[in-house]
């Protein structure tokens, strides 16, 4: 089923599932926080969460073993960079703010345009143009509000970057979220781009390829080290990674589906209602602020997604067979 969705999806209705998916994106945060406070470190939240969704994944990707085979070339791509985003802004969770995490990951429309003018030939229109604009000022709206408190252990492992006044990129996690946007950017042009390769497929790509930045990061950061968990803990941990995953893959699916026909501009632009679920469900859960900064911010973000919906119809990419 999977495989065979896209053949009856048209532009709007990836719209919509984009839309959909983004705001799923921003409740990721929470079980990610959890597995924190459980006692589980950064580097490894991430390997527990996608190894636990390649399982729930396994007998769908049994199925379609000969199209991976058969696009190993054109998935490295794809599942390289979108699986890097994924596990760069995971672990940059734990390093900042959430909503500095989201915000600085969305700076992504203006890489992804630039790519989508080099590369793929695109014409630069109005609406986007403007939607653009309310996006970034709706992301320095919410980032002129001071400094970020960091996650659980951003305040050991955040070094100062520049000066103090400088609120822009404060932290490692401040530049993990800006590296992920940039990386989400190239992997959703690799996916635009794909010919004849399931969504199935694509999906394995995007998880399996967070799971190798994830091991990588263990070896840089953690020196290989195996996670330290309370004995008692480790039964709680493992299932809990293997909820999230019932929650990750639906909403990795409503990204990487839409994102097979819809430009990588429109695909950054659309999934800002991370933006917005992110805020409002930080400052409900975690205790983050959400005054007008935070409400201005929103607004703009919004008012960037409408206007994009609201732009000319663009070819679609070519739906996976």
């Amino acid at each position: 089923m999977l495989q065979n969705t896209a053949r009856y999806m048209n532009p709007k209705t990836a719209s919509m599932a984009l839309l959909l998916g983004g705001a799923m994106w921003g409740l990721f945060w929470m079980p990610v926080r959890h597995l924190e406070h459980l006692g589980l470190e950064a580097t490894w939240a991430g390997v527990f969460i996608y190894s636990s969704t390649l399982l729930l994944l396994s007998p769908a990707i049994w199925i379609n073993r000969r199209n991976i085979v058969d696009n190993w070339r054109n998935l490295i791509w794809s599942g390289a960079f979108t699986g890097a985003a994924f596990g760069l802004w995971t672990i940059s969770l734990f390093y900042t703010d959430v909503v500095r995490a989201i915000l600085l990951f969305y700076l992504t429309p203006v890489w992804s345009t630039l790519l989508g003018l080099i590369f793929l030939k695109e014409r630069l229109n109005l609406f986007r143009a403007f939607g653009i604009l309310f996006g970034l000022a709706g992301l320095v709206v919410v980032l002129s509000g001071g400094g970020a408190s960091g996650g659980g252990e951003a305040h050991a492992l955040a070094d100062s970057i520049g000066s103090k006044q400088w609120t822009f990129l404060q932290n490692s996690g401040d530049w993990l979220a800006l590296l992920a946007g940039v990386a989400w950017a190239l992997g959703t042009m690799g996916l635009y781009k794909s010919d004849g390769i399931t969504i199935t497929a694509q999906l394995f790509a995007f998880m399996f390829g967070s799971l190798v930045l994830s091991l990588i990061s263990v070896f840089l950061l953690n020196a290989g080290r195996g996670p330290t968990l309370a004995p008692d803990l480790v039964t709680t941990i493992l299932g809990f990674a293997l909820l999230t995953g019932f929650f990750v893959l639906p909403m990795i699916w409503l990204t990487v589906w839409p994102a097979t026909m819809l430009s990588p501009a429109r695909v950054g632009l659309l999934l800002m209602t991370e933006v917005v679920v992110g805020l409002a469900s930080a400052a409900v859960f975690s205790g983050e602020p959400f005054g007008w900064r935070e409400s201005l911010g929103a607004a703009l973000i919004v008012g960037a997604a409408i206007l994009e919906l609201s732009g000319p119809q663009e070819p679609t990419g070519v739906a996976p067979k």
